[in-house]
C-alpha cells in the first residue's frame, strides 16, 4: 500500500526548508499539530502523517497483531522517510511517538539530522529507583477502563491529559481526537504505549536530541524528562513552564519556538 495513503501523509511549507516530521501520540492525529504547523511552515518543510489506526490513515492497513508493539509504528516512519526519499529529517515525536522516533532513528540514523522528544516517557510504570509515575495496578486499571467504555474513558481522561482546566475548548479538542480513533485500534495502541519499556533504547540514539517536557505533567512528570535527558548522550533538556501533556495544543508558540531553535542550533 502506498505510504501516502496508508498514513495519510501531507507535506506543507517551504519546499527547500529543513525537513521537520511531526508524529502524534496515542489518541491523537495530525490535526493536533495544526497550531505548531502554522508557525513552522514559513521556514520548514513539514511532514505530517497519521499512525495506522488513527486519523485519516487507511483502515485496510490496520492489523492488531502487527501493531501490538511500537516496532511496527517505527517501521512505518522509516517507510515514509524512505518512500519520500527524505534525508536530514528532524523527527518530532509527541508522547509515545517520542519512543517511536527513538526506535526509528536508532534503526536508520543516516536518514535523520536531529530528534525532538516532546513530553516523552520510556516507561510509564515505576520500577525500583525509576519513577515513571504509575504503578502496574494503575496502568491495568486505566486499560480496563478504556476497554470497557472507550468514549467514557476519553471524556474523563482528556481533561487530565490536557491539564488546562481554564481552557475547556482544548480539552474538547483532545476528546474529539480520541473519539475519532477506532476503539479497537485505540485499545491495542494503548497497551503498546503504556506497557512498553524503552529505557534501554535511549542509549541507541546517536543524533543530536532535544528533550522538551512540561513543568506540570501528570503523565510524564519532570523526573521522567530528566531521566530521558541523562540517558541520551549529549542531549539537551528544555522545560516549558506550562501544565499538561500536550504543549503542541496548549502552548504552540513555545513548542514551535523550541523546535525551530533546536533546528537552527549548530
Amino acid at each position: 500500500m502506498n505510504v501516502r495513503v496508508k498514513n495519510n501523509v501531507r507535506i506543507v511549507g517551504a519546499a527547500d526548508g529543513p525537513v521537520v516530521m511531526l508524529s502524534h501520540g496515542f489518541g491523537c492525529d495530525q490535526s493536533l499539530w495544526s497550531s505548531v504547523t502554522e508557525r513552522l511552515v514559513a521556514s520548514f518543510k513539514v511532514v505530517l502523517f497519521d499512525h495506522v489506526g488513527a486519523g485519516g490513515s487507511s483502515p485496510d492497513a490496520w492489523d492488531a497483531g502487527k501493531y501490538a508493539d511500537l516496532e511496527q509504528y517505527a517501521r512505518d516512519v522509516l517507510d515514509i522517510v524512505e518512500e519520500l526519499d527524505l534525508r536530514d529529517v528532524v523527527f518530532v515525536g509527541h508522547s509515545v511517538a517520542s519512543m517511536i522516533g527513538v526506535l526509528a532513528v536508532a534503526e536508520a540514523p543516516e536518514r535523520f539530522a536531529k530528534l525532538v522528544l516532546l513530553t516523552p516517557s520510556p516507561c510509564y510504570i515505576d520500577d525500583g529507583d525509576y519513577r515513571g509515575g504509575f504503578t502496574r495496578a494503575d496502568i491495568d486499571e486505566l486499560l480496563d477502563s478504556l476497554d470497557s467504555n472507550y468514549l467514557g474513558w476519553s471524556a474523563v481522561m482528556a481533561p487530565t491529559i490536557m491539564g488546562t482546566p481554564d481552557r475547556p475548548e482544548l480539552q474538547e479538542q483532545l476528546t474529539d481526537s480520541f473519539c475519532r480513533t477506532d476503539p479497537a485500534a485505540a485499545k491495542v495502541f494503548a497497551m503498546a504505549t503504556f506497557l512498553s519499556d524503552n529505557r534501554a533504547d535511549l542509549e541507541r540514539v546517536t543524533v543530536p536530541t532535544l528533550v522538551v517536557d512540561c513543568a506540570r505533567d501528570t503523565l510524564a512528570p519532570p523526573d521522567v524528562g530528566r531521566y530521558v535527558h541523562h540517558n541520551i548522550a549529549g542531549s539537551a533538556l528544555q522545560t516549558l513552564d506550562v501544565s499538561g501533556h500536550c504543549p503542541q495544543v496548549s502552548a504552540p508558540e513555545l513548542t514551535a519556538a523550541a523546535i525551530a531553535g533546536f533546528v537552527a542550533r549548530s
